[in-house]
């Protein structure tokens, strides 16, 4: 559909159309140039496998549908007052143009929103493939158990969690996120373009304040408190576990298959955000995940089901060689590990600055 309405915009057969026609047909051709050399560029380790692609490109699809949908219901009311409903539909863009205009402009290529995105894609692929440790069939599950627990912070953020963990959870196996789970600045950054990629050919003032009207009120909608990152992380925050206690949370949480929290957790206990912590625990490698484990203290036993849990979910991790190095990794003392990742604890301005001067500002 998206190449159809890329073809269609390229002008028609008529003389006067001719040359858009060929300047679109280069630009197709270019697109299609620097897409090859860019999947070229990476190496077979670090590209992604087809069904992260896929799963990718639906979500993408999928988060921009969502902000046109609801930035053209708000914009199609604020200008029902002006002018007919035909005429206000056809000062915006087709629904099914949208997506192909922001594609051709490049802004789908972002790579902070595609790296959310495509780490969100990994953590619900995680999720959905980690096995279930039953500890009992009348017991629980540890959210469960958190929401009901005598002290109220603990309780409220729990049940939060484990609402929110269910509209995610809901909205991967469905392929239809909303988009709103962005972190705040992404979030308002994809809705400004997509407001952008909405308006027809024609100069309207109308049609633009109804637009820009219409996308501020879907960020002010956006409740930053209400994603389940943040909540795990308020979780995290609220139990505060002490060090004899970090352990059975975690492994609890991989055998609840609660990702975010079991994340939240680490980021809470090493003072790192919340998308550093996210990273380390969805590499492959798991290296810098065994430094986490170690800071924080954990033993062979639970290292080992997290790392037998994870490895079971992965294809990408090789179970061998975990197990090859499980002594050396619980061999590794808490303070080295710690200071192996401090690092991460920067000031995250501080260490985008530090990678452009070591990537020369590529």
């Amino acid at each position: 559909m998206a190449a159809h309405s890329d073809r269609e915009e390229a002008g028609d057969w008529t003389p006067h159309g001719l040359a858009a026609r060929a300047a679109g047909a280069d630009r197709r051709a270019r697109n299609v140039v620097a897409m090859a050399s860019a999947d070229l560029a990476v190496g077979e380790v670090d590209r992604p496998d087809e069904h992260t692609r896929l799963a990718l490109g639906r979500h993408c699809r999928a988060a921009v549908s969502a902000a046109e949908a609801a930035i053209r219901r708000h914009a199609l009311r604020l200008l029902a007052d002006q002018m007919t409903a035909a005429r206000a539909e056809g000062l915006l863009q087709p629904t099914e143009a949208v997506s192909a205009q922001l594609a051709a402009s490049g802004l789908l290529r972002d790579t902070d929103l595609i790296g959310e995105w495509l780490a969100r894609v990994r953590q619900d692929m995680l999720v959905a493939a980690l096995p279930v440790a039953v500890n009992g069939p009348d017991e629980p599950s540890l959210l469960a158990r958190l929401s009901l627990a005598p002290d109220a912070p603990v309780a409220r953020a729990a049940a939060a969690l484990l609402a929110a963990d269910s509209r995610r959870r809901d909205q991967f196996e469905r392929g239809e996120p909303d988009g709103a789970e962005l972190p705040p600045a992404l979030h308002a950054r994809l809705v400004w373009w997509v407001a952008a990629a909405m308006r027809g050919g024609a100069h309207d003032g109308a049609r633009d304040h109804a637009l820009a009207e219409a996308a501020a009120r879907c960020l002010a909608a956006q409740e930053d408190g209400d994603r389940a990152d943040m909540l795990a992380m308020r979780l995290a925050a609220a139990i505060d576990p002490r060090p004899a206690e970090i352990a059975s949370l975690l492994v609890e949480a991989i055998g609840d298959r609660r990702l975010g929290f079991f994340i939240a957790l680490i980021a809470h206990m090493l003072d790192l955000p919340f998308d550093q912590a996210r990273t380390i625990v969805l590499e492959p490698e798991g290296d810098r995940l065994w430094l986490a484990l170690r800071a924080l203290k954990l033993d062979r036993p639970s290292i080992a089901r997290i790392g037998l849990a994870l490895g079971e979910a992965d294809p990408a991790r090789d179970i061998e060689v975990f197990a090859d190095a499980l002594d050396a990794i619980v061999a590794v003392p808490a303070a080295e590990a710690h200071a192996a990742l401090m690092p991460l604890t920067l000031d995250p301005r501080f260490l985008a600055a530090i990678r452009m001067v070591e990537e020369g500002g590529r």
